[in-house]
């Protein structure tokens, strides 16, 4: 079974991802440091870091927006980003943006993505969820922390 639709991988694949990639670390692991590093950001980054995807137009359950990987993009909102950590019981480390820069993207010690402003929505793990990004699926919102 292929890892990913055809249309995901068409679409990945213009943006400059190919089976194998892998992108060298080094440079974000001092640009963002002011984040906690870990296992699932490092594995997801070094695989898609730096692709930016330029889709638009009606997805399945929301429209398809541009989105980006890049830690950097994210530079400056540490305390929001540990805020939004421990209100949810999450190891959230950033990965880029979604929309406009409207949103941030993060992923979890799980390897769970989220869609993260005011609050958070999950994409899902992974493959899924870039799955989601590119065909239109609307994440999940996380419901307030019981």
């Amino acid at each position: 079974m292929p890892r990913f639709s055809r249309e995901v991988e068409d679409v990945l694949r213009r943006s400059g991802w190919l089976p194998g990639r892998r992108v060298d670390l080094a440079r974000w692991k001092v640009s963002a440091a002011e984040f906690t590093w870990h296992s699932a950001a490092e594995v997801f980054l070094q695989e898609f870091g730096g692709l930016r995807v330029d889709i638009d137009g009606p997805g399945i359950t929301c429209a398809r927006e541009p989105f980006e990987f890049d830690p950097e993009l994210a530079v400056g909102e540490g305390e929001r980003f540990a805020e939004l950590s421990a209100l949810f019981g999450l190891g959230l480390f950033p990965l880029g943006e979604v929309g406009q820069g409207e949103f941030f993207l993060a992923i979890d010690e799980e390897g769970d993505i989220y869609r993260l402003g005011a609050g958070a929505s999950r994409y899902g793990v992974g493959d899924l969820a870039l799955g989601h990004l590119v065909t239109g699926v609307a994440p999940e919102r996380l419901g307030p922390p019981s």
